[in-house]
């Protein structure tokens, strides 16, 4: 029997990048999913999102498999659309083990360059995001006396990043809800942990680097890190760490923050 046999997990962000691969990460090893994605262009930043067709390929993916898959579109900042998602995941999927939070945004901004809008912006995806997610699934996870939410940060919600303060903010705003959260949820044995990955070979990091006029190299080469002679991680290192602590390996695991930065934060 796989690892996630009759487990569902609800994934935040999930039409590409990180989000759809720890997708289909998890359907691999026998979960239902349930993806939830903006699917279009929004107003910041400026470059391009998960698509319809993108979610839509997901969930056929995910069906090819043999495992069930709740596909909804929907924007983490609109708690009725958020809600609608996770009420039309208990009643199609009957319960949610596993919450990923992982839709986010990143861009870079000086302190005395960057507008309400742009600020507004991050911090609500970023940070209310998460919040308004959690707050409807915990109390399926709190009845079932069974959860584990895992928080996707970054680096950045460990330290400081030049232009980035927006960003850092909301990075370090989901590492303190994650401790929050681990202590509330403990008593109902739900688990939460924040993640914090360095750069990531994903849509965002190409989008970044385009919307800074280089390459997504020339950007790992500025930014010139990570101690491991790698540019970059890939999505699929994401999914591997999101396997593990989800699971029962890691099942006293809770309030943690778990580093995949290839060193960067050693130095």
């Amino acid at each position: 029997m796989a690892d996630f046999e009759n487990k569902v997990a609800f994934i935040t962000g999930a039409a590409h990048g990180q989000g759809r691969a720890c997708a289909l990460a998890l359907a691999k090893e026998g979960a239902d999913i349930a993806a939830f994605d903006v699917a279009k262009k929004i107003e910041y930043p400026a470059y391009e999102f998960g698509t319809s067709d993108e979610l839509e390929s997901l969930k056929k993916e995910i069906e090819a498999m043999g495992r069930r898959c709740v596909a909804c579109v929907g924007d983490v900042r609109d708690d009725k659309a958020v809600t609608a998602a996770v009420e039309k995941t208990i009643a199609e999927l009957g319960k949610i083990d596993i919450l990923f939070n992982n839709a986010g945004i990143c861009a870079y901004a000086t302190v005395d360059g960057m507008t309400d809008d742009e600020w507004n912006a991050m911090i609500d995806i970023n940070l209310k995001g998460p919040m308004n997610v959690t707050r409807r699934v915990a109390p399926y996870m709190m009845k079932a006396k069974s959860g584990v939410i895992i928080n996707n940060s970054s680096v950045m919600g460990l330290r400081g990043g030049n232009r980035l303060s927006h960003y850092t903010a909301s990075k370090w705003g989901l590492t303190g809800l994650t401790k929050a959260w681990a202590i509330e949820l403990a008593p109902y044995n739900i688990r939460v942990v924040s993640i914090h990955p360095t750069g990531v070979n994903t849509p965002m990091n190409d989008g970044l680097a385009a919307m800074e006029g280089m390459t997504p190299q020339e950007i790992a080469e500025r930014s010139a890190g990570n101690l491991l002679p790698v540019p970059w991680v890939e999505p699929e290192d994401v999914a591997n760490l999101v396997l593990w602590v989800a699971s029962d390996k890691a099942r006293y695991v809770t309030g943690s923050q778990l580093v995949l930065d290839a060193g960067l934060l050693s130095v």
